[in-house]
């Protein structure tokens, strides 16, 4: 009797517990959160709503996906429906997107450019974050072509409000080396200032032949400069970083590289791009279904992991 009496006691007083005292429910997603086929992708918040842009599949140049909580998301159609007249279709690669004013937002995107037969940077803009864009310049704002092509534009804007492209020479095309460039930005994102300036090339055994897909972003004072490497179609792909002094260089690769690689299944996990929400970062990247590598059927998946820092140095919590 006095075993019931204590455990209808124990009961009670849980089920009177304020529930204000009680642990919060801990968020759940599983990866990868969205199973379409979305490399190389970049995402901004506007407002409550995330958009995240991708290289080109299914017939779209730019595709736009939605979510309230970088967690579930949603196809919204093409930023870019039509091409730079200069640019012809297919190998639209890598957009990334940057708001420079509420109602101005820029894209930077891989293209074929049809004089030089190689890939180069296009500019384009829009009022809304989801566009459509209109890139009417008459050529593209990088194109290296003596050096393989440009590819892989990436704007910052650092903390003095300055900004800054990275891209990377696309050398593995013509079997030269490949390197990460930087160079200043117009306050319009619309023009380079400055000269160009190397910050890496691929000199360590997991990167293989290839670094490529650069971001910058700023830790306190730390300023990171992450980039993939290898080659992308393969289990070697992974994600590393260096670390830098500004965002022109000069940039050192620390121990401890690569900081995601194949595991579990996600293989070849890259490309990656950086967000913060509710107090926390996050990294989005593309991986393969291992044993499909190279494959247009899943493709490269969306995950999302998080980031803690000990320090200036990153830990990815995941694949």
């Amino acid at each position: 009797m006095r075993r019931a009496l204590l455990a209808l006691v124990l009961v009670l007083a849980a089920c009177s517990a304020d529930p204000a005292t009680a642990p919060a429910a801990k968020p759940e997603y599983t990866n990868p959160v969205y199973s379409g086929d979305a490399p190389d992708p970049q995402a901004i918040r506007v407002g409550d709503t995330w958009y995240l842009v991708h290289t080109n599949t299914e017939g779209r140049n730019v595709p736009v996906l939605t979510s309230p909580d970088l967690r579930h998301w949603t196809a919204a159609g093409d930023a870019l429906p039509e091409l730079p007249k200069w640019a012809d279709p297919g190998k639209t690669w890598a957009p990334e997107i940057i708001e420079l004013a509420p109602d101005r937002f820029v894209l930077y995107v891989t293209v074929a450019d049809r004089a030089s037969g190689r890939q180069c940077i296009a500019t384009a803009v829009a009022a809304r974050p989801g566009g459509p864009y209109s890139a009417t310049a008459p050529g593209p704002l990088v194109c290296q072509a003596d050096e393989g092509g440009s590819i892989d534009a990436s704007p910052f804007k650092d903390q003095d409000s300055r900004g800054y492209l990275l891209w990377k020479n696309d050398g593995n095309a013509i079997g030269r080396d490949t390197w990460l460039w930087s160079q200043p930005l117009s306050p319009d994102g619309l023009t380079l200032t400055g000269d160009p300036v190397r910050l890496i090339r691929q000199t360590e055994p997991w990167e293989g032949h290839v670094v490529e897909a650069p971001f910058l972003w700023r830790h306190g004072p730390s300023l990171l400069l992450f980039y993939a490497a290898n080659a992308y179609d393969t289990a070697d792909y992974a994600e590393g970083y260096a670390t830098c002094d500004t965002p022109l260089g000069p940039c050192r690769k620390p121990p401890g590289n690569p900081l995601l690689a194949t595991h579990g299944q996600a293989s070849g996990p890259g490309h990656a791009a950086m967000v913060e929400s509710n107090g926390k970062t996050w990294l989005l990247y593309h991986a393969w279904v291992p044993g499909s590598e190279g494959s247009t059927s899943p493709g490269r998946r969306l995950w999302l992991d998080e980031v803690t820092w000990n320090g200036d140095t990153p830990q990815v919590h995941g694949p």
